[in-house]
């Protein structure tokens, strides 16, 4: 696997740094979920939460996966829609500053946007609206899209379509790319389950998830049960169990990989987005489960030491020797 293509959602991100957890109440938000909305509770949300420190970046869930791999050096690319909106010009223009091949796509509605509920401890709680990235439509993806792509990434988040989500996969598996899949988030999993489990069962080979989505996804109490689970009915499982790192399994073999400790815990926006990016990117070169992993360690805990998903040039370089050092199995976890 050399060259990833991810498909998802183009959002631009709206993040919102919250004094408390009041507002998740207000709204009836269950704090670490990701809720569909229309614009107009989005609006109301926003105004709620006027005045409190915000940023704007870049986002989308695998947007967030494609944009650091490529950061790390993989040839990538991005399937999504926006608006015939300067936040679609925006969305566009950035990808090809980072070296991502854009197959952006104009909608009527404009460019979607997620609101990022940022808690005192760091959790994040997410309210999108997807505009344009909703009128995204299976005839839309050619085979020909695929030229050139070994894998196909496809973001959890994108199962609004059901058709979309399957026909992207299939023609991929047709055409001989490896698929992956991040399942998004505990509440998507559980309102689309048998539709997820049919998905995997039947076209993706590597499933990322955090404990609560694999139990959810899994039904299974125990995150070493939901791996085994999730083992079966794909190539390679990968299962986040937050501070404790995460456990992977590939045919027989299960290894479990700790976390790099973050120097201050700010935002998890992002976390698992990071995770799948420096995880792929080893896939990428070719190296071991503990290599992999140990890489997506690396990534997920530099991007929670920040609001959003953007950090400085220093960051990465740091995060680039670190990852020298995991290639020649000098440090890993």
């Amino acid at each position: 696997m050399k060259h990833v293509i991810g498909i998802g959602n183009a959002l631009t991100d709206m993040l919102v740094n919250l004094k408390s957890d009041t507002v998740l109440g207000q709204f009836k938000l269950a704090k670490g979920s990701m809720s569909l909305v229309d614009t107009h509770l989005q609006t109301e949300i926003s105004k709620s939460v006027a005045g409190l420190p915000y940023s704007l970046s870049l986002g989308g869930s695998a947007g967030n996966t494609i944009r650091a791999m490529a950061r790390l050096g993989c040839k990538v690319g991005f399937i999504g829609k926006v608006g015939g909106d300067t936040t679609g010009d925006f969305f566009v223009q950035a990808l090809e500053n980072l070296d991502i091949e854009p197959v952006i796509f104009r909608g009527r509605e404009r460019s979607g946007k997620c609101v990022s509920l940022i808690s005192p401890d760091g959790e994040r709680t997410m309210v999108t609206y997807l505009g344009a990235a909703l009128e995204m439509v299976d005839k839309e993806i050619e085979p020909s899209i695929f030229d050139g792509y070994d894998c196909l990434y496809v973001e959890g988040y994108l199962v609004q379509n059901h058709k979309l989500i399957r026909s992207a996969a299939r023609t991929a598996k047709q055409l001989g790319l490896k698929v992956a899949i991040d399942l998004a988030s505990f509440n998507i999993v559980a309102e689309n389950l048998e539709f997820l489990r049919e998905l995997v069962r039947d076209y993706v080979d590597i499933v990322f998830a955090n404990e609560d989505e694999a139990k959810t996804f899994a039904c299974e109490s125990e995150p070493l049960n939901a791996l085994q689970v999730i083992s079966e009915m794909c190539e390679l499982a990968v299962v986040k169990i937050g501070t404790k790192g995460a456990i992977i399994k590939q045919g027989d073999k299960v290894v479990h990989v700790g976390i790099m400790a973050a120097a201050k815990r700010v935002d998890t926006t992002g976390a698992g987005d990071f995770y799948a990016a420096g995880f792929m990117a080893g896939m990428c070169e070719g190296l071991s489960l503990r290599q992999c992993g140990t890489i997506g360690a690396i990534t997920a805990g530099k991007v929670i030491e920040v609001v959003g998903t953007t950090f400085g040039e220093e960051a990465w370089q740091d995060i680039f020797r670190l990852v020298e050092k995991v290639k020649h199995d000098n440090y890993l976890f």
